[in-house]
């Protein structure tokens, strides 16, 4: 896990050594074991390293072949290198390292950019051939680690967070119509825009290649992609959950591989829980993290929001080394200059808990393993699947699934929320057409409700989770902390996309509507009221944790904001955003904002995501645009 940065000057031009200095600085907290720069010609890359697979100077970037033809940038881990490595010394090749890193070189030397499909890991990379005079970057399946990129002029800048680009000089900041319009939208950016105009964030499952002489747009190509779909899947549940079993296993076992100490989140909830089951056969004593809540000031279902004592008896379980930190309202407040100075790029709900967590995993290890994905991959969010029959059109379908996806701000109000001046550029763009892109590579009609769930289950991987992606790295990176995604391992998910949804959610017809601003932990709360969603998983799971676990939906990472933001932080949320001077009136109706609070302080109705997106909005502008 590491940072890279750098630059191409695509009409020839001398790179600047100082400059992709400063731009590989910007992300020195990525990779504080060691920095490496190479600049030649028209090209610097930069990098930041964070050791964790033979920690030795011979693991060293940017890294390149004796004949000096490939440099390699990496930030990530390959968890099959040792297969590959096998495979490539079968070709002659020879090693001097026992690093991923060189594995990677080895594999793009040998097989060209096909070598990534050869790939199972967490990856974001760049390759300068210095005979092709191409710069390659690519990003894994599923966007686990993050690479921005811009063209300024004939300059192409990239990074591993957006920092590196805006260190290159009188590179523009401004922010971007469009996706501002995405983001309060949907709490999230579907496209490929980010708040930074200018600045692109390469989709996952793509790469880019740059050649000299190219100039804007640049364009990326798709190497691969979700496809939920049953056909051909002959198992039954009973052999599909010991298959299931196996893979799990599997991933998380190939997960472990690391050369420095490695623990586990533990939130309590079913997905940590059987990660820390199977990874604490193989690492005695090992640790784990839960954050936990003061709810002091708690009422009604936010009284189920601390984890501690499902946490503290699955470690007691699994015999492993237990460490908690617990929030109160003012954590919040304290931290979130910080949080989103690090964060950046602003992406789906209140995440200040991931910052306090991971700072407190980094104290005692550099890797961690992460929960995330088992929701998405094996339906964890019954109550936002759309479920009809096949007589609905795509389109239609796509039109009635929009509605439950505006998080925020429906459409009837956006004129009411930007100001006038914002309102004029913004209503050229729309919400919509950005929803519709994420669909662009679907061509199959459902016509059944198995075939609406797996549209939503498809839907939710390529936005919600690469969100909740985008999170968990900067905030982990935040404090040089490596975090690890054992349900994305490429074997687990091949086999999870052809898993009939009806093994994932056993009441396709019936279905119970959530508020997505009801806080806290809806799929517990959906599962209480319906005894569904993650069937084959829970099933599965159970060979794990005992049954108060698996009969419990996930909580989520969720603190009582919805109270905090109406009694212990609501004068903070009022010196944020009732302020005639705060940032966002430059956007935002201040009528809007105002009608908002009141309903959210008189308990007419809940808005506390609005309100967080507003407070990371104004800090975001504070931290980058003033």
């Amino acid at each position: 896990m590491c940072g890279i940065a750098g630059v191409l000057h695509t009409n020839g031009r001398p790179a600047s050594a100082p400059i992709v200095g400063r731009m590989t600085e910007s992300l020195a907290h990525r990779g504080p074991d060691g920095s490496g720069l190479f600049v030649q010609g028209p090209v610097g890359l930069g990098h930041r390293r964070l050791a964790i697979i033979d920690p030795t100077p011979a693991g060293s970037q940017p890294m390149g072949t004796e004949d000096g033809r490939l440099i390699l940038i990496f930030n990530g881990e390959i968890y099959n290198f040792l297969e590959l490595r096998v495979e490539l010394e079968a070709h002659g090749v020879q090693f001097r390292s026992k690093t991923d890193t060189e594995v990677l070189l080895r594999a793009y030397d040998v097989w060209g950019p096909a070598c990534i499909e050869r790939l199972n890991g967490m990856f974001a990379f760049a390759v300068w051939d210095s005979r092709a005079r191409t710069l390659f970057l690519a990003r894994d399946r599923y966007g686990v680690k993050p690479l921005y990129y811009a063209a300024h002029g004939s300059t192409v800048l990239f990074g591993s967070e957006i920092k590196a680009i805006l260190a290159y000089p009188r590179f523009p900041r401004r922010v971007c119509s469009a996706a501002l319009s995405e983001y309060f939208a949907f709490q999230n950016i579907l496209s490929d825009a980010t708040l930074f105009d200018g600045v692109k964030l390469l989709r996952p499952g793509h790469t880019l290649t740059v050649k000299m002489g190219d100039r804007p747009p640049l364009r990326p190509v798709q190497y691969w992609d979700y496809r939920f779909d049953r056909d051909g899947f002959r198992l039954n549940e009973s052999d599909a959950q010991d298959e299931l079993y196996r893979l799990f296993q599997q991933a998380v076992n190939r997960q472990l591989i690391s050369d420095v100490p490695l623990g586990s989140y533990l939130s309590g909830g079913m997905d940590s829980g059987s990660i820390a089951a199977i990874a604490s056969r193989s690492v005695p004593r090992m640790p784990t993290f839960t954050c936990g809540f003061d709810l002091s000031s708690a009422s009604g279902m936010e009284l189920g929001f601390d984890e501690r004592a499902t946490s503290e008896m699955l470690s007691h379980r699994f015999k492993t080394e237990h460490y908690e930190v617990v929030l109160k309202a003012g954590d919040m407040e304290a931290v979130m200059p910080k949080l989103i100075r690090h964060l950046e790029d602003l992406r789906v709900g209140q995440c200040y808990p991931n910052y306090y967590v991971a700072r407190l995993a980094s104290k005692f290890v550099k890797v961690a393993l992460s929960g995330i994905g088992g929701d998405e991959l094996f339906g964890g969010y019954p109550w936002r699947y759309f479920r009809a029959d096949g007589r609905l059109t795509l389109s239609a379908y796509q039109r009635r699934y929009y509605g439950a996806w505006q998080r925020l701000v429906p459409d009837a109000d956006r004129e009411d929320l930007f100001n006038a001046d914002t309102w004029r550029e913004l209503k050229r763009y729309s919400p919509f057409e950005a929803f519709q892109g994420v669909f662009a590579g679907m061509t199959k009609k459902p016509r059944t409700a198995e075939d609406y769930v797996d549209l939503s289950l498809y839907f939710e991987a390529k936005t919600f989770l690469q969100g909740l992606f985008i999170v968990e790295d900067k905030l982990s990176m935040a404090h040089g902390l490596e975090t690890r995604v054992p349900f994305l391992d490429n074997d687990l998910v091949d086999f999870a996309m052809r898993v009939p949804a009806r093994m994932k959610v056993a009441n396709l017809k019936r279905i119970v509507r959530l508020d997505e601003n009801e806080p806290g932990p809806k799929s517990a709360t959906y599962y209480r009221r319906t005894h569904d969603g993650k069937q084959i998983l829970r099933k599965t799971m159970a060979r794990l944790i005992p049954a108060s676990v698996t009969g419990l939906a996930k909580q989520g990472f969720s603190a009582p904001d919805a109270t905090w933001f109406r009694g212990e932080s609501i004068e903070y949320v009022r010196s944020m955003l009732t302020d005639s001077s705060a940032q966002i009136y430059r956007f935002l109706s201040p009528r809007y904002v105002d009608r908002v609070l009141e309903q959210h302080c008189g308990g007419q109705v809940n808005r506390r995501l609005l309100i967080w997106s507003l407070l990371s909005f104004e800090w975001w502008l504070r931290e980058f645009m003033e």
